[in-house]
Protein backbone atom coordinates (compact mmCIF):
# COMPACT_ATOMS: atom_id res chain seq x y z
CA UNK A 1 0.00 0.00 0.00
CA UNK A 2 1.36 3.41 -0.91
CA UNK A 3 1.60 6.27 1.52
CA UNK A 4 -0.99 8.17 -0.51
CA UNK A 5 -3.43 5.30 -0.08
CA UNK A 6 -2.99 5.49 3.70
CA UNK A 7 -3.93 9.19 3.65
CA UNK A 8 -6.86 8.65 1.30
CA UNK A 9 -8.22 5.73 3.33
CA UNK A 10 -7.60 6.45 7.03
CA UNK A 11 -9.17 4.52 9.85
CA UNK A 12 -12.58 6.02 10.53
CA UNK A 13 -12.56 9.08 12.77
CA UNK A 14 -16.03 8.11 13.98
CA UNK A 15 -14.81 6.24 17.02
CA UNK A 16 -16.71 5.58 20.19
CA UNK A 17 -15.48 4.20 23.49
CA UNK A 18 -16.95 3.33 26.86
CA UNK A 19 -15.17 4.79 29.88
CA UNK A 20 -15.84 4.46 33.57
CA UNK A 21 -15.23 7.86 35.09
CA UNK A 22 -16.65 7.10 38.53
CA UNK A 23 -17.97 4.32 40.72
CA UNK A 24 -20.85 6.60 41.75
CA UNK A 25 -22.88 5.56 38.70
CA UNK A 26 -23.90 1.93 39.23
CA UNK A 27 -26.34 -0.52 37.70
CA UNK A 28 -28.76 -2.57 39.77
CA UNK A 29 -25.99 -5.11 40.54
CA UNK A 30 -23.60 -2.45 41.81
CA UNK A 31 -21.35 -2.49 38.73
CA UNK A 32 -19.99 0.83 37.46
CA UNK A 33 -21.92 2.14 34.45
CA UNK A 34 -19.62 3.51 31.75
CA UNK A 35 -20.11 6.70 29.83
CA UNK A 36 -20.02 6.30 26.04
CA UNK A 37 -17.99 9.00 24.31
CA UNK A 38 -17.06 9.74 20.71
CA UNK A 39 -14.12 11.39 19.01
CA UNK A 40 -14.44 15.01 17.88
CA UNK A 41 -13.13 15.78 14.39
CA UNK A 42 -11.16 18.94 13.70
CA UNK A 43 -14.07 20.28 11.64
CA UNK A 44 -16.40 19.89 14.65
CA UNK A 45 -13.75 21.33 16.95
CA UNK A 46 -13.38 24.40 14.71
CA UNK A 47 -17.14 25.02 14.83
CA UNK A 48 -17.23 24.67 18.60
CA UNK A 49 -14.19 26.93 19.08
CA UNK A 50 -15.69 29.57 16.77
CA UNK A 51 -18.94 29.50 18.75
CA UNK A 52 -16.93 30.26 21.92
CA UNK A 53 -15.10 33.31 20.59
CA UNK A 54 -15.79 36.66 22.21
CA UNK A 55 -14.74 40.14 21.18
CA UNK A 56 -13.11 42.15 23.94
CA UNK A 57 -13.69 45.87 24.45
CA UNK A 58 -10.27 46.60 22.94
CA UNK A 59 -11.32 44.79 19.74
CA UNK A 60 -9.24 41.67 20.34
CA UNK A 61 -10.83 38.25 20.11
CA UNK A 62 -10.61 35.62 22.83
CA UNK A 63 -11.96 32.12 23.38
CA UNK A 64 -14.08 31.42 26.44
CA UNK A 65 -12.26 28.24 27.50
CA UNK A 66 -14.81 27.30 30.15
CA UNK A 67 -17.62 27.44 27.56
CA UNK A 68 -15.42 25.55 25.10
CA UNK A 69 -14.88 22.73 27.61
CA UNK A 70 -18.60 22.50 28.34
CA UNK A 71 -19.52 22.37 24.65
CA UNK A 72 -16.88 19.70 23.94
CA UNK A 73 -18.12 17.50 26.80
CA UNK A 74 -21.74 17.75 25.66
CA UNK A 75 -20.87 17.20 21.99
CA UNK A 76 -18.63 14.18 22.63
CA UNK A 77 -20.71 12.38 25.26
CA UNK A 78 -23.11 9.95 23.62
CA UNK A 79 -24.42 8.35 26.79
CA UNK A 80 -25.69 9.77 29.01
CA UNK A 81 -27.20 12.27 26.62
CA UNK A 82 -26.76 15.57 28.43
CA UNK A 83 -29.11 17.19 25.88
CA UNK A 84 -32.09 15.03 26.81
CA UNK A 85 -35.08 16.77 28.31
CA UNK A 86 -35.15 14.22 31.13
CA UNK A 87 -31.52 14.94 32.11
CA UNK A 88 -32.04 18.71 31.98
CA UNK A 89 -35.24 18.52 34.02
CA UNK A 90 -33.64 16.21 36.59
CA UNK A 91 -30.75 18.63 37.14
CA UNK A 92 -33.02 21.68 37.16
CA UNK A 93 -31.83 23.44 34.04
CA UNK A 94 -32.95 24.16 30.50
CA UNK A 95 -29.32 24.39 29.32
CA UNK A 96 -27.66 21.04 28.47
CA UNK A 97 -24.26 22.72 28.92
CA UNK A 98 -24.99 22.97 32.65
CA UNK A 99 -25.89 19.29 33.14
CA UNK A 100 -22.36 17.82 33.35
CA UNK A 101 -21.32 20.45 35.88
CA UNK A 102 -24.35 19.71 38.06
CA UNK A 103 -24.05 15.93 37.67
CA UNK A 104 -20.32 15.33 38.02
CA UNK A 105 -17.76 15.95 40.70
CA UNK A 106 -14.79 18.03 39.59
CA UNK A 107 -12.47 15.02 39.25
CA UNK A 108 -15.10 13.05 37.32
CA UNK A 109 -15.55 15.97 34.93
CA UNK A 110 -11.79 16.11 34.47
CA UNK A 111 -11.58 12.34 33.77
CA UNK A 112 -14.40 12.62 31.22
CA UNK A 113 -12.68 15.51 29.47
CA UNK A 114 -9.35 13.64 29.46
CA UNK A 115 -10.99 10.55 27.94
CA UNK A 116 -12.61 12.70 25.22
CA UNK A 117 -9.27 14.37 24.48
CA UNK A 118 -7.53 10.97 24.32
CA UNK A 119 -10.12 9.56 21.91
CA UNK A 120 -9.94 12.72 19.78
CA UNK A 121 -6.17 12.34 19.42
CA UNK A 122 -4.96 15.13 21.71
CA UNK A 123 -2.94 12.81 23.94
CA UNK A 124 -1.77 10.31 21.31
CA UNK A 125 1.57 9.00 22.57
CA UNK A 126 2.18 7.15 19.30
CA UNK A 127 2.08 10.41 17.36
CA UNK A 128 3.97 12.40 20.00
CA UNK A 129 6.77 9.86 19.97
CA UNK A 130 7.08 9.71 16.19
CA UNK A 131 10.39 10.80 14.73
CA UNK A 132 10.60 13.47 12.03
Amino acid sequence: MSKLSAFLNPVSAEQEREVVISNRFQDEKGNPVPFRIRAITQEENDKIVNSCKRRLKNGEETVDTRLLGRKLVVAATVEPDFRSTEMCEHFGTLDPLEVPGKMLLSGEYSRLMEAINDLSGFNDDAVAGAKN
